[in-house]
C-alpha cells in the first residue's frame, strides 16, 4: 500500500507521461492508450529518434474528462490547497501548518487576479480565501470560480475579520462553502478543512 501511495504521489507531480503511466492513471491497458494515441484521440508527441510516445498532462486531463475517467491516480493522495491572502504572516502560518500535516500540497496567491491564475494551473481541492484582497473582494473571486463548471467541486473557505453578518450571507450566496472569522484557532481551521475535504481524523 505504501508503494502504491508513493507511485500515485509521483504521478500527481508529473507533467509528461509515458503510455504505461497514462494507462495506469486511466486504469486501462497500455495498448488501449497506444491505440488512442495513434488514432488521434489522445494527442502528444514522439521522442525524437524513437517510437516512444509521450502525453502532456493537460492533454491527458482533457482525454480523461472527455471519457469520464476518475482522477484518483492523477491526483495522488495529497489534497491541493490554495491560500489566497495578502497578509504574509497568515500565509506563512497556513503554509507551515498544512505542509507539516503531510497530507496537503499548498500554493499561495496574494490577489484576486493571482487566485484566478493559480486556480487554473493548480486545480486546488480547496481554496482558503481572504475577503479583503488588494484588488477585489473575495465574493468576486468566489463568483468567478463558481461560474466555471470545471471548478464545481472546489471547496471555498472564506476568512475575514471585518465582514458583518449581511456580508457573510452574501459570501454564502456567492458559493462559499464555509466562513471563519479572523483571528481563528488553527486547530478549528484544520478541522473545518478536513470536514470540507472529507478527510478522516484517523486517515
Amino acid at each position: 500500500m505504501a508503494k502504491r501511495n508513493r507511485e500515485d504521489t509521483n504521478l500527481a507531480e508529473k507533467q509528461i507521461f509515458t503510455t504505461g503511466e497514462a494507462a495506469q492513471i486511466c486504469n486501462v491497458s497500455q495498448q488501449t492508450i497506444i491505440r488512442c494515441f495513434d488514432s488521434g484521440r489522445l494527442s502528444g508527441f514522439r521522442v525524437p529518434g524513437s517510437k516512444f510516445r509521450r502525453i502532456p498532462r493537460a492533454e491527458l486531463i482533457r482525454f480523461m474528462k472527455e471519457n469520464q475517467i476518475p482522477f484518483d491516480h492523477l491526483d495522488g493522495d495529497r489534497k491541493r490547497i490554495l491560500v489566497v491572502d495578502d497578509d504574509n504572516q497568515i500565509v506563512e502560518l497556513l503554509v507551515d501548518v498544512f505542509r507539516s500535516e503531510g497530507d496537503f500540497e499548498v500554493k499561495t496567491a496574494t490577489t484576486g487576479y493571482d487566485a484566478g491564475v493559480m486556480t487554473e494551473s493548480f486545480r486546488p481541492h480547496l481554496i482558503i480565501l481572504d475577503y479583503m484582497l488588494p484588488d477585489i473582494n473575495g465574493n468576486v473571486v468566489c463568483t468567478t470560480i463558481r461560474s466555471n463548471p470545471d471548478y464545481k467541486d472546489i471547496k471555498i473557505l472564506c476568512v475575514s475579520g471585518v465582514v458583518n453578518n449581511d456580508e457573510v450571507q452574501q459570501l454564502l450566496a456567492a458559493g462559499v462553502d464555509d466562513f471563519m472569522k479572523k483571528p481563528f484557532n488553527i486547530e478549528k481551521l484544520l478541522s473545518r478543512v478536513n470536514e470540507l475535504l472529507q478527510i478522516s481524523a484517523n486517515s
